[in-house]
């Protein structure tokens, strides 16, 4: 993990845990879905048997945006579309009220 930026009281560890914990205190909540909805942000966790592996962002225009390694970022059309060997599946949806 990176020295960027890191909330006070959020173990910093590569977990699913870690990474709700992280979430939750940037102001997301749990969602049970991937539909755009107007006036929140949305954000997904992909992990695999190890652990996390992958976050991807939603976008105005209903797609989702990743960035995979020190590749270019890319833009899906659905959340699906990431999951296997290499990112794993959707672990949760998450989201906030757009700022």
């Amino acid at each position: 993990m990176g020295d960027g930026y890191w909330p006070e009281n959020v173990l910093r560890q590569e977990s699913v845990e870690a990474l709700w914990t992280l979430f939750a205190a940037l102001g997301y909540e749990k969602c049970d879905n991937e539909f755009l909805e107007r006036g929140y942000d949305k954000v997904a966790l992909y992990a695999n048997e190890l652990g996390p592996t992958h976050v991807a962002r939603q976008l105005a225009n209903d797609r989702w945006t990743s960035k995979l390694g020190r590749l270019e970022d890319i833009e899906h059309a659905t959340l699906k579309q990431l999951e296997g060997d290499m990112y794993g599946s959707v672990t949760f949806i998450l989201r906030r009220p757009s700022p």
